[in-house]
C-alpha cells in the first residue's frame, strides 16, 4: 500500500498565503474522507486495502465525531445550567471576595448573560457567577 503525506493530501501546505490562526488545526471527517478518497485513489490495484482497516478507520471517525457532539452537547447543558443558577439568586443575599481582598455582601439586583460566565449585580458590582463564596435567603 502506498502511504500517503496526510498534509499534502488535506491541501495544508506550509507556505500557504492564509494565516496560521486561520488553517484547519484539527482531523474532522471532512479531512478524513479526503485522506480515504486520497489513499483509495493512489493504493496500488495488485495489493488493495484491507477491508478490515477501512472498517476499522470507518468505525474511529464515527466514534470521534460523536464524542465531538457529546462534547458540545456537555458544555452547553453546563451553559445553560449555569445561567439557570445565576437567574435563580435574584433576590438572594450573596458574599464574594472583591479585588482588594475585602469580603463583600449584598442582595443580587441583576443577572447578564453577556459573556461565557453569567454576572451577577451585587451592590451595583457586576460579580462573575463562579466568584460567588456564598448565599442565604435574604429576608
Amino acid at each position: 500500500m502506498t502511504s500517503i503525506d496526510p498534509i499534502a493530501a488535506t491541501g495544508l501546505q506550509s507556505r500557504s498565503t492564509v494565516p496560521a490562526t486561520e488553517q484547519k488545526k484539527t482531523l474532522d471527517s471532512e479531512v478524513f474522507l479526503k485522506l480515504l478518497v486520497t489513499q483509495l485513489s493512489n493504493q496500488d490495484p495488485s495489493s488493495p486495502m484491507n477491508t478490515n482497516e477501512m472498517i476499522a478507520q470507518t468505525t474511529q471517525l464515527a466514534s470521534m465525531e460523536q464524542l465531538t457532539q457529546l462534547t458540545t452537547m456537555t458544555s452547553e447543558s453546563f451553559a445553560l445550567s449555569m445561567r439557570h443558577t445565576a437567574a435563580v439568586l435574584m433576590g438572594r443575599e450573596a458574599q464574594y471576595t472583591d479585588a482588594d481582598g475585602v469580603a463583600q455582601t449584598g442582595t443580587v439586583t441583576a443577572v447578564s448573560f453577556a459573556g461565557p460566565v453569567p454576572l451577577v449585580t451585587i451592590g451595583g458590582q457586576s460579580v462573575p457567577l463562579d466568584a460567588l463564596s456564598g448565599l442565604t435567603l435574604s429576608s
